[in-house]
């Protein structure tokens, strides 16, 4: 029994010893599912403009807080958030947790964001008709708005 305790104690002061990644996300599957699942406790919280919550949000305060949330900094503004360091990315190469850019406008400059959740679809703080944050499709109103997606951080 001694040595079955000081077994334990060995493992727990070498496990405490090993380095872990500094946002707590790693590089798998697991990470995205961090994002989305922290994206999606705000499902119907408000929109109100300049907010980055957690009581309301408008669109670029949604990306920002929940990234944050999960250890990852990103700028504030829908258009700050859209030139961020990364390949550009079409529908296509969308990843569950990648960050997305629209000009819904179609003025040519980008001016509303959110987070791909797989199957064609994104949550965001939007100001339309749900006036909260919603999940849509790509498929839809915002086909002809995306413009496109990154991979942030260390999210492979």
């Amino acid at each position: 029994m001694k040595t079955i305790i000081s077994f334990i104690i060995a493992i727990s002061f070498y496990t405490g010893c090993l380095e872990r990644p500094r946002n707590g996300l790693g590089k798998n599957i697991h990470s995205r599912n961090i994002i989305v699942n922290s994206a999606k406790k705000y499902l119907g919280k408000p929109y109100r403009y300049g907010a980055t919550g957690p009581n309301s949000f408008d669109c670029s305060g949604f990306t920002y807080a929940v990234y944050k949330e999960v250890g990852i900094q990103i700028p504030r503004t829908s258009i700050a958030q859209s030139k961020i360091a990364g390949k550009k990315l079409s529908i296509n190469e969308l990843k569950e947790g990648d960050l997305l850019s629209f000009d819904t406008s179609l003025k040519g400059h980008i001016n509303h964001s959110g987070i791909y959740i797989g199957d064609h679809k994104f949550i965001h703080a939007s100001s339309g008709k749900s006036h909260s944050v919603t999940i849509s499709t790509l498929d839809g109103w915002y086909k002809d708005k995306f413009r496109w997606g990154k991979r942030v951080s260390n999210l492979k």
